[in-house]
């Protein structure tokens, strides 16, 4: 996934949260606005070239002085759907840019 295209379809507002997400953005008190901002700002930490379900890729960025990381995939109309929203910490995460050596990245996905 390219993030320059992901930037564009979320400026177009052509983008949905998942439901999952939306659970995940209440739990973690992580506004609409703070998503917008981290994919703004943010960089592709992981690519998901060869996934099953279709490709995908892992979002850090940074909001409210915190990190954020955003999995996000493309719907069949080629929207972006994002598929999670979580702050990254321990024990899955050593830090936003390091996973723990016994987590895979399967454990937070969808």
């Amino acid at each position: 996934m390219e993030l320059e295209e992901i930037r564009k379809k979320v400026e177009q507002n052509e983008y949905e949260i998942s439901f999952h997400a939306e659970k995940e953005r209440y739990a973690e008190d992580i506004a609409i606005s703070d998503l917008e901002n981290v994919i703004y700002n943010g960089e592709i930490l992981e690519d998901y070239h060869d996934d099953p379900r279709g490709p995908s890729c892992l979002i850090l960025g940074y909001s409210q002085n915190r990190p954020v990381h955003i999995v996000c995939g493309y719907t069949p109309i080629k929207w972006i759907r994002i598929i999670t929203v979580y702050i990254p910490k321990r024990p899955k995460w050593i830090n936003e840019r390091r996973r723990s050596k016994s987590r895979s990245r399967g454990d937070e996905m969808r």
